[in-house]
């Protein structure tokens, strides 16, 4: 019902004239022709779907601040109907939470964590907020405006591009969707040694004449497990990427083992033709990291399959992915798969160093929003409200409190189309204990040296092939030694020193 309602009421708002929209957004909007004007000609104008990937392009390349504020303010005040449906969920997801095993073991151990963090962000968020406010200043002329919600995409957008000169359509340039998955073929044989082999499918087996099936196979061991890659956007599809466990690794008998199979679901645009699609580097990422996802399925070798790959506790569940991330950064891994579609020129080393470079201007904002979201989650879920919250009063409340952005009060209940919510339940803080635990393993295992097969092996042998069938807390020490995580109030929380270096916090 929740998700339902986010698709089936998506919102709208009628822009007139068509002028006031960018030309390159014009083919995401259907026309609208308003009452006769001038000469009796209908005036041409827009009608814009607020949902949440239109709503975005919307924020961050429309010069236009009113456009923006109305665009802003109805894609955050639908679907109304779900503000009694998340009541609901909140009531009966705190009794699920009560019984669900994690390393932070109460949400008083989970909400010190978040605070910590939040309290560490603070001053570098501020610098941040400050050089955007200034910036908007300057290309306004307006010495008293604020900073609106509806203006960080639009100007921190643009604050990257004439800092760094990054053209989008330049990145995805070099990166066709046929050399990405070479790039994970990549990262499987120089870590792990093994290798990807496209094998046919059965009649029936596919979902989809899209759909992909490879093996993992290894010289010595044989096969593996089984990926099948599901990679375009089509009509009525599964929104968003996703890792989907179909079958999970197991000990049969002394001799056989029933081998994962598991399938990564991307929707990935097919624009250019299907044999040339290319990617946005956020969707590399993307890629890379539901990949960390599929790895921790195929290498998993426990007895059991309700331990098998991600089937862990929660909070060490987006480890590996968040891990897998920074090899899509990496020039040393890129320059291995990264090619021009047309040219085959690898990528130039200038240009990850733009990349990364925009990546880390607003580093801090960025994780602020994440604790923000982390803050929501455990404040709805993981403590018994008082009957007398609304949960739109908490949002409010929590994001003065805990950003530099104003709530708007025009109507607005931005949770109501917050999906993770209904995931999530109480759980959002994983990614954020899973960035920092992927931050330690990068600096203390992969960053010296992140394709050779010494590294691989102690992921391979250390964390993926254990699943859920050891102590987490175990496993993390056994990969890095100490410095991943600390001991608080009969919970575990992870150590913050290797990402606040990373993000020079």
């Amino acid at each position: 019902m929740f998700s339902e309602n986010i698709i089936t009421d998506p919102g709208s708002v009628d822009i007139f004239p068509a002028s006031r929209i960018p030309n390159h957004l014009h083919h995401l909007f259907k026309p609208i022709y308003g009452s006769g004007s001038r000469d009796n000609i209908k005036e041409k104008g827009f009608r814009i779907t607020t949902e949440p990937g239109t709503l975005s392009s919307i924020l961050q390349w429309t010069s236009d601040a009113e456009v923006r504020k109305m665009a802003y303010i109805k894609g955050n005040s639908v679907p109304h109907a779900n503000c009694a449906v998340l009541d609901k969920l909140i009531a009966a997801r705190h009794e699920i939470a009560q019984l669900c095993p994690n390393m932070a073991s109460s949400p008083e151990v989970v909400m010190s964590f978040l605070l910590e963090m939040s309290k560490i962000v603070r001053p570098k968020v501020d610098e941040e907020f400050k050089a955007v406010r200034d910036f908007k200043k300057k290309k306004t002329g307006q010495i008293c405006e604020d900073l609106e919600p509806w203006d960080e995409a639009y100007f921190t957008g643009m604050m990257k591009s004439s800092a760094y000169n990054l053209d989008s359509s330049v990145v995805a340039s070099y990166f066709p969707l046929h050399q990405c998955i070479e790039g994970l073929k990549v990262l499987v044989e120089s870590l792990f040694g093994a290798t990807f082999h496209m094998i046919p499918l059965a009649p029936g087996e596919s979902w989809h004449p899209d759909v992909l099936k490879m093996s993992l196979h290894h010289p010595e061991e044989g096969d593996l497990g089984y990926l099948y890659l599901d990679l375009y956007s089509r009509k009525d599809k599964y929104p968003g990427c996703a890792h989907f466990a179909i079958k999970g690794g197991r000990r049969l008998s002394e001799t056989e083992y029933q081998l994962p199979v598991v399938a990564l679901v991307c929707n990935f645009s097919g624009s250019h033709g299907k044999s040339s699609a290319r990617l946005n580097h956020w969707e590399v990422e993307t890629l890379f990291h539901e990949f960390g996802h599929a790895l921790h399925s195929l290498l998993s070798r426990t007895e059991y399959q309700h331990f098998s790959g991600t089937r862990v506790v929660l909070d060490l569940a987006e480890t590996p992915s968040n891990l897998f991330e920074y090899y899509a950064w990496d020039y040393r891994v890129l320059r291995k798969f990264s090619r021009h579609y047309s040219t085959g020129e690898v990528i130039p080393e200038k240009l990850v160093e733009s990349m990364q470079g925009a990546k880390k201007m607003f580093a801090a904002t960025d994780l602020q929003r994440q604790i923000f979201y982390a803050l929501i989650d455990q404040t709805l879920f993981g403590e018994q409200l008082s009957s007398q919250r609304d949960t739109t009063s908490v949002v409010a409340d929590l994001k003065r409190e805990h950003t530099n952005w104003k709530h708007v009060e025009e109507g607005t209940h931005w949770q109501t189309r917050f999906n993770h919510l209904l995931n999530y339940g109480a759980g959002y803080y994983s990614y954020l204990y899973a960035k920092c635990f992927a931050a330690t393993i990068w600096k203390k295992v992969c960053q010296e040296d992140p394709l050779s097969s010494t590294t691989g092996t102690a992921l391979r042998t250390k964390l993926l092939q254990h699943g859920g069938a050891e102590d987490p807390s175990d496993l993390l020490t056994d990969l890095t030694g100490d410095g991943i995580l600390q001991f608080r109030d009969g919970g575990i929380v992870p150590d913050l020193t290797s990402l606040c270096d990373e993000m020079k916090l």
